[in-house]
């Protein structure tokens, strides 16, 4: 993953992912290395927090995304900015592990 290069196209920006059982916004910073993700809505509602994130581009306007939470739980995304879709795959701090596939959109 490659955070060195220029800001990605969707730093800036926020997005609400929605998945079958949870919802959250994504706020990209302008710096393209930090984020801040609130969980609005499933068994992680209210969860939210700042951290440093590590992206990648994989091809069109599709993107690796990927970061670690304060509470070692970790994240990554792969992002499809023009078809509005997403594929999530986290590790909970508690080790329970899930694949989410969603919509996309900036709000």
């Amino acid at each position: 993953m490659n955070a060195s290069t220029p800001r990605p196209p969707f730093a800036r920006k926020t997005f609400e992912v929605r998945y079958d059982g949870l919802t959250a916004l994504n706020a990209y910073d302008d710096d393209g290395v930090h984020l801040r993700d609130t969980i609005t809505a499933g068994p992680y509602a209210g969860a939210s927090g700042e951290v440093g994130y590590t992206w990648q581009h994989v091809g069109g306007e599709t993107y690796a995304i990927a970061w670690q939470e304060a509470d070692r739980a970790t994240v990554a995304h792969i992002d499809d900015f023009a078809t509005g879709t997403s594929r999530a795959f986290f590790a909970a701090a508690s080790l329970d592990f899930h694949r989410l596939a969603g919509s996309l959109r900036e709000i």
